[in-house]
């Protein structure tokens, strides 16, 4: 269960360009539709159960990017299997046979909610197995999927940072266009996560909204998404780190029901090259350093 080759395709792919434009790159942590058979297997609900909780089409929407000067990354594999967006080790104990080990983090919010590194529930909050999994098959699935993808992310940011001096990773998802709770006032075109302040220079959201909104997008701040893991252990403006993240609601470019690209879609997908463009041109970079580049 924890092999990810031959048919299954690359667990994850980076597209760099020919000629880079500018430190920004674009992530797809959770359009991954690419599932195990021996996940299918052990799942209790079906397959189009648990592809409602895909970013679809993220990467497809963002994947023109790398054409057009901007390094892209997408994972393969479903968030339901393995959650790229969480620590390494956001586990529920409940979910497993056997002892988790001790540096385990058994008690985050996410965990509690169970969607956690290896999910109990997909979105709309349906159990996922049918019975425990082996201790021993999660770890092996963060380390061979999820620790080798922010490995690879983390080569690719150091080596735009020795490129440009600083970095901007923009961490692309979609969100359904209507909550679970029915007091959830009506979702935006656009949530722009910034973990409140504290994971990029205030420019870069101030830039994204003023794009998007002259683009005919309605947007929010941080509510209800205002960032995960990706956005807020990679986001450190002091060190010229700055990590955006950006909820598409899904409504505006596919059929939610059918799964399928809405007309729009194309629209879509090229107002994303027109805010790469705008990010490339605007965003004063050279003000945005120094970041030391991590250790590997």
């Amino acid at each position: 269960m924890t092999r990810f080759d031959g048919d299954m395709s690359p667990a994850f792919e980076i597209f760099e360009p020919a000629e880079w434009r500018a430190p920004v790159i674009f992530n797809s942590p959770h359009s991954g539709s690419t599932y195990p058979d021996e996940f299918l297997a052990a799942s209790r609900i079906d397959l189009p159960t648990l592809r409602r909780s895909e970013d679809s089409f993220m990467d497809e929407l963002i994947g023109h990017l790398s054409a057009r000067g901007f390094p892209t990354v997408r994972v393969n594999f479903p968030r339901s299997y393995v959650d790229v967006n969480r620590e390494p080790y956001e586990l529920d104990p409940r979910m497993f046979a056997g002892r988790l080990p001790s540096f385990a983090n058994t008690r985050s919010m996410r965990v509690a909610g169970g969607l956690g590194t290896i999910p109990r529930v997909v979105g709309d909050g349906q159990e996922i197995y049918r019975e425990r999994i082996l201790v021993d098959d999660a770890l092996g699935r963060i380390e061979t999927l999820y620790k080798p993808y922010h490995r690879a992310l983390r080569r690719l940011i150091n080596k735009v940072h020795q490129m440009f001096g600083t970095v901007v990773l923009v961490d692309c998802h979609s969100m359904p266009s209507v909550g679970v709770s029915r007091d959830e006032p009506r979702r935006p075109d656009v949530v722009i996560g910034d973990r409140y302040g504290t994971s990029c220079t205030p420019l870069l959201p101030d830039r994204v909204e003023e794009t998007l909104s002259g683009l005919g997008y309605s947007i929010g701040r941080n509510k209800p998404y205002a960032g995960g893991f990706i956005t807020e252990h990679y986001g450190n403006p002091a060190s010229g780190l700055h990590t955006v993240q950006l909820e598409l609601n899904r409504a505006i470019y596919m059929d939610e029901r059918r799964r399928e690209r809405s007309a729009r879609f194309a629209q879509v997908a090229s107002d994303f090259g027109i805010l790469a463009d705008v990010l490339a041109t605007t965003i004063p970079f050279a003000d945005l350093g120094p970041f030391q580049a991590a250790a590997e």
